[in-house]
């Protein structure tokens, strides 16, 4: 006997098996048939198969390759035999007229409420499985009549032998001629509505509680209740009888009376049958107008209750037939859809609703009432209300009718892309995006790109469209191309929860890549996408599909567009993506050489039906995007691709000469030039330039006529600033060719190669650019020519700014001739441009569009998501902003780079130039500036925003300091400029570690940025009387003295900031490169991703936290070599920044700066007493205890960089217990957090577990920098700490000459508990209480006694620092006595 084959066998024995079974030469138990067509097919094909025609698998056949990826050839409909295809008739016009409307789709949704059908148990069987049914039994003998299937007539069959009547859903009716007729005999008991029960006596057998299936015992027990409730029920009268069902009928729940009524209809219906059956002449009952008819005595049902399951409808819009297919067994609740709909339910309340959308994906009303012919409705849940939620759309998707699957992705892509623009964000609680993605939706749409029909890849493809690229995003970037650093952006990815620390950050990004590649390919999809929706995309094999879709389906033009836009989001990624996109087999292959041919035929304007074998500028922008992800990609694509030959196919022509659409031909032509900009930045396209600069000469001498022309159209505008910007990058990297390299530059790029280009081919560009920025200048009073212009004359104030520089590096070169040209420049158009009115207009209009000074412009997106980075900038942006239309940043920001280069150049033009600093709304656009405030919240807009203010602020900084060098500034503007310089520094962002490098070195130590530095010794000798708090006896120095001592240690003070607070060298040198221009060490343009700024918000004490760090983790215990040096210099820039730019520690609250002081009594145990220290950390601690800074700290709020303030005090008490010998300023910083307003963790941790601190404690009552009341008053309510008190002050542990200030704060607070008479007092209150004054009256010590019981008030004056009562006042001496019981009447308190 063979056996069958077990879970967790191979194919290996699946044929061995098979083998076996052959040999055999049994006979199979299945034959296979094929039947005949039903439309009069060959009725030879109806013969059953012969036995020895099987179907083997043989695995030796197989090929050894897979089949080539070709397209497959396009079936063609077969007609069926007798039905041939009309030949004049046009197939559109058929699918037409079969299908009108999207209803005809959305109409074959079927929904079945399975929720009021009854559950019936299996039919007990003494084999394990059910006998198989052969159709041979089905010619031995028919089972049933009718024309139901063989299945069905067969369970009919074996229920009528079993004695059972079938259920309703198996009725087979057959009726007389009569249509929708069914005969009976009489009336059944339901149809007499009026007749009881016990008049009739035709009860039937129980048919809700049998016990069948459990045992016979079971089924006699049940019989027995069913006859005993028969009897019950003749004995009662009709009377009774109601009265006992509304007493049922209102203690079971609804649901169970609808339940036994069906059951109990279903039985009725089956008698019915039988009954005619017995007795075909009967009565006639039309179907169609039989009316649901119960007992008199029954209630009327509930509307929420569902019809019984059989119960006619009288609201059906037509009669079920028999003819009509597959109505022979009429199921009614399968027909309530057909059903008119319920009337629109008005919410009355303010409950939230589901939301539903249109078809368009706009936000329907919940009490809009729209006809049904829009396709809006369904038979779904609220059926009366249009619109499809989010719920359904995605059980949509899963749908077996490919339209259906479409329609349903291009709702949820219309849904997204209005929810990206805004336009729910006060209509719907939460985020549509992060709700669509936690539902996995993102999976939904990669199973989508796998499906076979074209129309739901397209709507996919849309969708995915919809949810990575966010609207205007992509044309933010395309319009800022041109400006200053333009080209260079921040990725779009979100940040990493785990940072890197310090050195690990001076790794390239490379080695970090392969680093995490490992514990990233570990984790599945979904745990990806849920931190990064990219990540967990590509994750799935995104790419290979798409490019599947592109080179096999051959889709459309939109599809293409599509997916286009999708791997550019993927290349914004990040430098790993772009990488992925680059590496994806035949990917960029087949995008270049389907969207980016040399040779096309001509397209015409309007609509097109494929883009292949057509440029696309999409493709060309694709390849710009990879390009900024590196140095190495852009190589690549130049070497690998044949980039350079396109470039030339599209360059050399003018837009007009490509046979394409205009629109599509300029955009062409931009984005090759940008490409072109892109490698040339990195030094790359030097033989290009050498070959098109006949085509280059004749371009640019056309751009001052086409901008000429009004209204100026926005393409050609963006073709001449992309021309400028490539003409900069190439003479800039003229500019690199004689420069020096320098050490350990950019180490994972190798060294920088000489570049292609020299500068006498360069040098004739001059004379074209300059008439072009005179053309445009002359538009500058003419406010709305001058926004069309756009960044054109940004690009040419770069181009003179680089063309400059690059001439002034020439070693060859006489500096007489540039120097000359520079001062004709000046003369001729940048002097009179700055006496411009219109020019302080656009000063005045700074402040306007300032993303620093204005945060609301930068608020986050209403559907930002931190898995998916997008700028947020949905539409144009305003007017009046950074990146507007009427925004003058990039125009001064260029202005502002050529003023600096040639005053970098040309020391003469410094006074001149730097005229533009005076402008009334630059000044008022910096002080605004440097106002405290809230630090502004880092989104991917306002991280791109921030970037481009800070190079405007820089270079304005940079100008002031290079005329600073020449003549001294105004002290307001000094002390302006100095103070903006802070603010800066502590706002940049990763990839301005160039930035941060320079203000270090130039503006923000120097002298001549503190002009309070000759007047502030007066000034601080007027505030340092009484704020020394040193331990030696001349250490009364006055805080004039220490800022003056300060000032002439700046140098040594930028050496101690440079050292600790210089960015990693890497990162230093890219950007270094970046913003230099020295294209040959650019290693990428894509920058750092911006989590937070460069530098913390407390890099003043940045040395100082370095210092603990490695005093902690040297093993020795002893600190790093020049600890006093650093501590000295951080501590005299901490007091001059407190005294002059109190502005630049407003983001470091009090009690940060309290907590950085103690860390520097943590370094080391001898530190804290050399004298500098001393007098400059007792200033600041008088500093921090001022009445107007005192109450703002705060110690019980988080603190940046600190996990537990807590923590750090106990340690430092177990530091001053170790060292501290009596130190009064090390004291100091012990009692400053014990006052009454901070945590009583702080006291129970001295009095609990350090008393033995207490000793030390010794500073008199007159030194303490805070008044004696923050310490008394309230009165202390901890009664743990107050038991500390007591027992600290009976054992003589805390004594008045060891520590007076505690020992004066624990009496008043004894004191004040003791005497304390409150009636909701607790009973272990009032224990403690009794227990303290019997213990004190019981003193030995007298003078503790007296203090304890007559402490009055705290004066710090006095030597015991409060005052004593001298008799106690009569209701204190009542509450004592009633306390003590007599105890103190011995001991009466002398006066």
């Amino acid at each position: 006997m063979l056996s069958r084959p077990k879970p967790g066998e191979s194919e290996v024995d699946l044929l061995r098996f098979q083998s076996q079974f052959l040999a055999t030469g049994a006979a199979p138990a299945v034959q296979l048939v094929k039947k005949g067509s039903r439309r009069g097919g060959n009725a030879e094909l109806a013969q059953p198969l012969l036995e020895d025609h099987r179907d083997v698998v043989m695995l030796d056949d197989l090929p050894d390759s897979p089949p080539a990826l070709v397209p497959a050839p396009p079936k063609k409909a077969r007609p069926s035999p007798g039905r041939p295809l009309p030949q004049d008739e046009d197939p559109e016009e058929r699918l037409n007229r079969h299908d009108q409307h999207v209803t005809a789709v959305l109409t074959k949704i079927i929904e079945r409420d399975t929720s009021a059908v009854a559950v019936n148990l299996p039919v007990p069987s003494s084999v394990a499985f059910p006998p198989v049914f052969h159709r041979s039994q089905d010619r031995q003998g028919k089972p049933a009549s009718g024309k139901g299937s063989i299945f069905a007539r067969e369970i009919a069959a074996r229920r009528a032998s079993e004695g059972r009547p079938p259920s309703t859903r198996e009725v087979v009716p057959n009726p007389d001629p009569a249509q929708g007729m069914v005969t009976c005999e009489a009336p059944s008991p339901r149809d007499q509505g009026g007749q009881r029960p016990g008049n009739n006596h035709n009860f039937q057998r129980p048919h809700v509680v049998t016990g069948k299936g459990l045992s016979q015992e079971a089924e006699q027990e049940a019989q027995t209740i069913h006859e005993e409730n028969v009897a019950r029920l003749q004995a009662m009268t009709p009377g009774e009888i109601l009265q006992e069902q509304q007493q049922l009928l209102a203690q079971l729940d609804p649901s169970l009376v609808a339940f036994l009524r069906s059951r109990g209809h279903t039985h009725e219906q089956a008698g019915e049958k039988a009954t005619k059956e017995q007795k075909p002449g009967g009565l006639l009952i039309d179907v169609s107008e039989e009316e649901p008819m119960m007992s008199a005595l029954a209630t009327e049902p509930r509307k929420e209750e569902k019809l019984e399951p059989g119960a006619p409808d009288v609201a059906l819009p037509m009669t079920p037939h028999k003819e009509w297919l597959h109505m022979d067994a009429v199921e009614l609740e399968k027909l309530h859809w057909t059903q008119d709909l319920p009337p629109l339910r008005r919410q009355q309340t303010q409950e939230r609703m589901q939301a539903r959308f249109s078809l368009q994906g706009e936000l329907l009303a919940p009490d809009v009432d729209l006809p049904t012919h829009l396709g809006l409705h369904h038979h779904g849940e609220e059926a009366e209300r249009a619109g499809y939620s989010l719920q359904e759309l995605f059980h949509l998707t899963r749908s077996q009718v490919s339209q259906q699957r479409a329609l349903a992705l291009h709702v949820l892509s219309q849904v997204i892309g209005r929810a990206q623009a805004g336009e729910f964000r006060d209509q719907l609680v939460g985020s549509v995006l992060r709700l669509l993605l936690d539902a996995g939706f993102l999976f939904l749409l990669r199973f989508s790109l796998d499906d076979r029909v074209d129309g739901v890849i397209a709507a996919a493809v849309r969708a995915l469209r919809a949810l990575l690229v966010a609207p205007g995003d992509e044309e933010l970037l395309d319009s800022t191309f041109s400006w200053y650093h333009g080209t260079s952006v921040f990725p779009l990815m979100p940040s990493q929860e785990d940072k890197e620390e310090d050195g690990e950050d001076e790794e390239p990004a490379t080695e970090k890549a392969k680093q995490k590649s490992p514990e990233e390919g570990s984790r599945p999809p979904p745990d990806l996408a849920r931190h990064d929706v990219i990540k967990g995309l590509l994750a799935t094999n995104l790419l290979p599909r798409l490019r599947y879709v592109l080179e096999v389906t051959c889709p459309g033009p939109s599809v293409v567009l599509d997916i286009l836009a999708v791997l550019i989001r993927l290349a914004r990624h990040s430098l790993e993506s772009a990488t992925r996109v680059l590496e994806c087999p035949r990917l960029i292959e087949t995008i270049i050489r389907e969207f980016l041919p040399t040779s096309w035929s001509p397209v015409a304007a309007g609509p097109t039906s494929s883009l292949h074998r057509v440029p696309c500028a999409a493709a060309m922008k694709l390849l710009r995007v990879l390009a900024s992800a590196g140095r190495n990609i852009a190589a690549r694509l130049l070497s690998s691709f044949d980039l350079q030959s396109r470039l030339c196919r599209f360059i050399a022509e003018a837009p007009q000469e490509l046979a394409l659409p205009p629109e599509e031909a300029e955009m062409l032509s931009t984005e090759a030039y940008r490409l072109w900009a892109v490698a040339a930045s990195y030094g790359h396209g030097g033989d290009l330039y050498r070959e098109l600069y006949p085509v280059l000469m004749r371009t640019l001498q056309a751009v001052p006529l086409e901008l000429s022309i009004h209204p100026l159209p926005s393409l050609p505008v963006h073709r001449a600033a992309s021309l400028l910007t490539l003409l900069t990058q190439l003479t800039l990297a003229a500019s690199g060719t004689h420069s020096e390299p320098t050490r350990d530059s950019a180490e994972a790029h190798g060294p920088a190669a000489a570049s292609s280009i020299t500068w006498t081919q360069v040098s004739g560009l001059q004379p074209l650019v300059e008439p072009c920025l005179r053309q445009t200048l002359k538009l500058l009073p003419m406010p709305d020519r001058w926004s069309a212009l756009g960044p054109v004359p940004t690009a040419c104030l770069l181009f003179l700014s680089a063309y400059y520089q690059a001439w002034s590096q020439q070693p060859n070169l006489c500096p007489e001739d540039w120097l000359q040209d520079m001062e004709r420049l000046s003369q001729e158009l940048l002097l009179p441009l700055l006496s411009q009115p219109t020019l302080d207009s656009l000063w005045d209009s700074v402040r306007h569009c300032s993303p620093v000074c204005n945060p609301l412009s930068c608020a986050p997106a209403a559907e930002a998501l931190s898995s998916l980075m997008a700028l947020g900038c949905p539409g144009a942006c305003p007017p009046r902003s950074l990146a507007g239309s009427t925004s003058p940043f990039p125009f001064l920001t260029a202005l502002l780079h050529l003023a600096n280069t040639l005053a970098r150049t040309h020391k003469g033009l410094c006074g001149q130039l730097a005229s533009v600093l005076a402008a009334p709304g630059l000044q008022s656009y910096f002080l605004q500036c440097v106002a405290p405030g809230p630090a502004p919240h880092l989104t991917p807009f306002s991280a791109w925003a921030f970037r481009h203010e800070h190079h405007l602020q820089y270079l304005a900084i940079s100008l002031a300091q290079r005329a600073a060098m020449l003549q001294p500034p105004p002290a307001t503007n000094a002390a302006l400029f100095h103070a903006m310089a802070l603010a800066l520094l502590s706002r940049l962002l990763p990839g301005s570690e160039y930035i941060a490098q320079e203000l270090l070195l130039s503006c923000v130590f120097r002298a001549e940025f503190l002009p309070e530095g000759a007047a502030g010794g007066p000034e601080a000798a007027d505030l340092a009387d009484g704020l020394s708090l040193g331990s030696s006896g001349d250490a009364r120095c006055g805080r004039g003295a220490l800022l003056i001592q300060a000032c002439q240690d700046l140098p040594s003070i930028r050496s101690c900031y440079l050292t600790h607070c210089s960015p990693p060298r890497a990162s230093l040198l890219a950007s270094q490169a970046r913003h230099r221009g020295e294209t040959q060490r650019v290693p990428a343009l894509l920058l750092p991703v911006p989590t937070e700024p460069l530098l913390p918000t407390d890099w003043p004490f940045q040395p100082l936290i370095h210092l603990y760090h490695r005093a902690s983790e040297t093993p020795s215990g002893l600190p790093p070599a020049d600890t006093v040096g650093t501590a000295t210099h951080v501590l005299q820039w901490v007091l001059v920044l407190d005294s002059w730019r109190p502005e630049a520690l407003c983001a470091v609250p009090p009690a940060a700066r309290l907590a950085r002081l103690m860390c520097l009594f943590l370094v080391d145990s001898e530190l804290f007493r050399e004298t500098p220290v001393q007098r400059l950390v007792a200033a600041l601690l008088a500093r921090l205890c001022r009445p107007q800074v005192l109450p703002s700290l705060n110690l019980d709020c988080p603190l940046p960089g600190l996990t537990s303030f807590p923590d750090l005090y106990a340690s430092f008490l177990d530091h001053f217990e170790s060292v501290s010998f009596g130190d009064h300023l090390f004291g100091a910083l012990v009692l400053l957090p014990l006052q009454r307003r901070f945590s009583v963790t702080l006291r129970l941790s001295l009095f609990g577990d350090h008393v033995g601190a207490l000793r030390a404690l010794g500073m008199p009552l007159t030194q303490l920098p805070v008044p004696l009341e923050c310490y008394t008053a309230p009165p202390e309510d901890n009664l743990a700490l107050l038991q500390l008190y007591f027992r600290a002050l009976v054992t003589g542990a805390l004594r008045s000459h060891w520590c007076p200030v505690l020992y004066t704060v624990a009496v008043a607070h004894v004191n004040n508990f003791m005497f304390s008479q409150d009636p909701k007092s607790s009973d272990e209150v009032k224990g403690a209480q009794k227990n303290m004054l019997q213990k004190t009256s019981l003193l030995a010590d007298e003078a503790l006694r007296q203090h304890l019981l007559h402490y009055k008030l705290p004066s710090p004056s006095l030597p015991q620092g409060f005052e004593l009562y001298s008799q106690l006042p009569p209701l204190r001496q009542q509450h004592l006595e009633r306390l003590t019981s007599g105890l103190l009447q011995s001991r009466v308190p002398e006066t």
